[in-house]
């Protein structure tokens, strides 16, 4: 694997290095909002029309993994860069604010005497705790964060997914759309044999390899798109079939059972991965190709940045105003309370996003190892044009 060296920026205002692809940024917003509503709804209250709209929004996550595919596949392809190199550049990624924010959820736990477990806060540290069949471990010192060690397994193959041949050629990436579509059915499906409804959940939502597939169809859009694929559907196109999908389980919801294994509550976030999946290439082809997409905006593009923030912050003030507060009644007193939380858990998003995340995430890098890099010869010294299929960071790397 090598670092992109070139990129194609989109027509309109220049764009940092990390907003190469600035529509992907901005829908990281909009993944990371969709989260906090279902809990908002589910733990503090529901409000009328929207909470049944948002009420399986866990899909977000979802969202997510197909996402860092995405990101990953577009931004190392034709790669020189060393294995060690791309492992520590993303623990430089996701590890220091997993624990400041995992720190922060431990004190607010202690607060509301809670005992914490010390093993699962080391399996916390440690990324493993997605692994353990227990809800003390996965959900471990911050329940937000169980998403890490998934995401800490797709980044140790990621390196190999990217030298299999079934992932360098046309044919190969349609296969693997088929095959993790039918993938994402079966493992579903296969909730009909395992009658413990706890074990159900951690095999089908937590564990690492069962959520594998939503990255690896990430993967393959990636290098699609890097191609020169472009996706059946526009993007809005693609924001209807994803707001159907979720507008479908409503009354799905509403006649079966969470726990019962064909209820939405699993069907969620598995089924939603070839919406996503045509989500996060629509958009990046949208800016590919110039166009305007609405999500490209400085704030949007600035609240995509906050949005991993967001996400780990958000359920920690949520606790906190129960244990302070306990659940609102009344409509308007929940209305109130929704406003409060995202605005309390937005702030100290963007405050750990420019005070903890960014700027360890930078210092760390630069400590870490580097690729070597290879003297140019002098007739190259001179910048080389852009190349249409170069890789770019994006704020979603």
């Amino acid at each position: 694997m090598q670092d992109a060296t070139h990129s194609r920026p989109r027509a309109g205002a220049p764009l940092s290095g990390r907003d190469r692809l600035p529509s992907l940024t901005g829908l990281r917003f909009w993944a990371a909002l969709l989260v906090v509503l279902y809990h908002l709804s589910r733990q503090i209250g529901e409000i009328p029309g929207l909470s049944p709209a948002v009420w399986y929004g866990r899909s977000g996550v979802t969202f997510f993994f197909v996402l860092s595919g995405f990101v990953l596949a577009w931004t190392y392809d034709g790669a020189v860069v060393p294995a060690k190199v791309f492992l520590w550049r993303r623990f430089a990624r996701i590890w220091p604010l997993m624990v400041v924010t995992s720190a922060l959820s431990v004190g607010v736990w202690l607060w509301l005497g809670k005992a914490v477990s010390a093993k699962a806060v080391i399996a916390n540290l440690f990324l493993v705790h997605a692994w353990i069949p227990d809800a003390v471990y996965y959900k471990g010192a911050n329940p937000a964060a169980w998403s890490l060690s998934d995401e800490a397994w797709f980044y140790l193959v990621f390196p190999l997914l990217m030298v299999l041949p079934v992932f360098r050629s046309g044919r190969g990436r349609r296969w693997i759309w088929v095959l993790t579509c039918v993938g994402v059915l079966a493992i579903w499906l296969s909730g009909a044999l395992v009658t413990d409804v706890a074990t159900r959940v951690w095999l089908v939502d937590y564990l690492p390899l069962t959520r594998m597939l939503q990255f690896v169809l990430g993967v393959a859009a990636g290098l699609a798109v890097a191609r020169g694929w472009r996706p059946p559907v526009g993007l809005w196109t693609a924001v209807a079939l994803v707001a159907a999908w979720h507008l479908a389980l409503i009354p799905w919801g509403n006649s079966v059972s969470d726990a019962l294994w064909y209820g939405p509550y699993q069907a969620s976030q598995l089924l939603a991965t070839p919406f996503f999946a045509l989500l996060v290439a629509a958009a990046a082809r949208a800016d590919l190709d110039g166009r305007r997409t609405g999500l490209a905006g400085r704030w949007s593009v600035r609240l995509g940045h906050w949005s991993f923030a967001w996400y780990l912050i958000h359920e920690i003030v949520i606790r906190t105003w129960l244990g302070l507060h306990g659940r609102p009644d009344g409509l308007l007193d929940i209305a109130l309370v929704w406003f409060a939380v995202i605005a309390v858990s937005q702030a100290l998003a963007g405050c750990a996003y420019h005070w903890v995340e960014h700027p360890l995430e930078r210092r760390l890098r630069a400590a870490g190892p580097q690729p070597r890099r290879t003297p140019l010869p002098a007739q190259a010294a001179a910048p080389a044009p852009a190349h249409p299929r170069s890789p770019a960071r994006t704020g979603t790397e």
